[in-house]
């Protein structure tokens, strides 16, 4: 519990970022599912790549994490398309 004005206006700020952070987790995880789902497609991967960087960019994920993250889906693309 909050004992101040301003310890109460810290964790109203904390709430709305912790809800941003959360939405933004979501769209970056439905995106990477959709990318996955379809690595063949060049428009899912695009969208995936977008989100991917749009997350890092925000800071709801660092960017070496982002890196790995397009690494992957690169890897999973070339692989598919080789078959």
């Amino acid at each position: 519990m909050a004992n101040t004005r301003s310890a109460e206006k810290q964790q109203r700020q904390a709430e709305k970022a912790a809800a941003r952070n959360r939405a933004g987790k979501s769209r970056l995880r439905s995106a990477l599912k959709k990318a996955r789902g379809s690595v063949t497609d060049a428009g899912a991967m695009s969208v995936g790549f977008s989100e991917i960087d749009k997350a890092a960019k925000r800071g709801i994920i660092k960017g070496n994490t982002a890196d790995r993250y397009k690494s992957r889906l690169a890897k999973a693309a070339k692989r598919a398309t080789a078959k």
